[in-house]
């Protein structure tokens, strides 16, 4: 079954050009990359994690929704 995903693959990778090519590479590093990050993490660690921000979102480290708009604005 993946040397028919692969050929389909390949199949429309080829039918693309050289920017397409660019950045559908980008975007299956990215995926790759993301799931290496993403595997090594505990539930442990994600837990810490989301305490970590809950605290900073009661200590006031956050922008509102608005502020941000502002914000973009400005780039």
């Amino acid at each position: 079954m993946a040397t028919i995903l692969e050929s389909e693959m390949l199949n429309y990778f080829t039918q693309l050009d050289e920017a397409e090519k660019t950045s559908v590479v980008r975007m299956l590093k990215a995926f790759i990359n993301g799931k290496k990050e993403n595997s090594n993490i505990t539930i442990e660690e994600y837990n810490n994690e989301l305490l970590a921000a809950e605290n900073e979102f009661k200590n006031g480290n956050y922008i509102s929704h608005d502020e941000l708009l502002n914000e973009i604005k400005s780039w």
